[in-house]
């Protein structure tokens, strides 16, 4: 068994580089073994193709220093939170038992990260009951439910309940996110329309949240998570 320190569940190739790769990176750095499970291939997505987010997901994967990175192939766009879907959730998350899990935002722009999200706070609730049984190589799973369950801020605002400084890995955030050409800004992509996130602009709005996020706790760039669990310190000095 491979045992994760964190794991990320996120519905999209890409979704997990733009909400939480300079927090994934950093808890790396500090001997953490973090891994992505992306819930769909993206197939959906205006521009490039399955192949082609894959290839660019394995790529961002080994920027990141991912210890793993897989895919469930849960149908793009059109995914409900049902028996069939929280049962593939329940094994990924029993599969790597993690500590902490992060997720999508709790709604957005974007539908489907609203749903993921309702998807795997249901599989993360079930996932403890030992009654619920899933395999994993035709193996007998055991009941496993993480200690902290966050969830990343997306295209909407939504007010962070913590802020990570980032500042040190935000040039390497921003190598992930271009890991995936099909999607953002790139002039030399092949003739597809272009789409909300393919423009320049784009990437300077979520580096303007980063900044917004950071001023807030004295950083230059911070990544915000969302918790309906209360969260606590140890320590007053942990604050900042």
């Amino acid at each position: 068994m491979l045992k994760l320190d964190i794991l990320v569940l996120s519905v999209h190739p890409d979704d997990a580089e733009l909400g939480c790769s300079g927090t994934i990176l950093k808890h790396i750095a500090e001997g953490k073994k973090v891994g992505i499970v992306d819930l769909t291939q993206g197939e959906l997505g205006t521009r490039g193709s399955v192949e082609i987010r894959a290839a660019e997901a394995a790529a961002a994967a080994k920027i990141l220093g991912l210890t793993v990175r897989e895919n469930l192939g849960i149908p793009d766009g059109f995914f409900q939170n049902a028996k069939e879907y929280q049962l593939k959730v329940i094994a990924a998350i029993r599969k790597y038992q993690p500590e902490i899990i992060i997720a999508n935002a709790y709604h957005d722009r974007h539908p489907d990260h609203g749903r993921a999200n309702e998807l795997v706070e249901a599989a993360v609730f079930l996932s403890g009951l030992r009654k619920i049984e899933t395999f994993d190589d035709g193996k007998a799973q055991q009941e496993w439910r993480p200690s902290i369950l966050l969830h990343f801020i997306q295209d909407r605002y939504i007010k962070p309940d913590i802020l990570i400084d980032v500042t040190e890995y935000w040039d390497k955030k921003i190598e992930s996110i271009h890991a995936y050409g099909s999607q953002f800004y790139n002039p030399g992509w092949q003739d597809e329309p272009e789409t909300y996130i393919s423009s320049p602009d784009f990437i300077q709005v979520v580096e303007a949240r980063a900044r917004e996020f950071g001023k807030s706790i004295g950083a230059k760039y911070a990544e915000g998570f969302t918790s309906r669990k209360i969260l606590g310190v140890n320590s007053l000095f942990d604050l900042r």
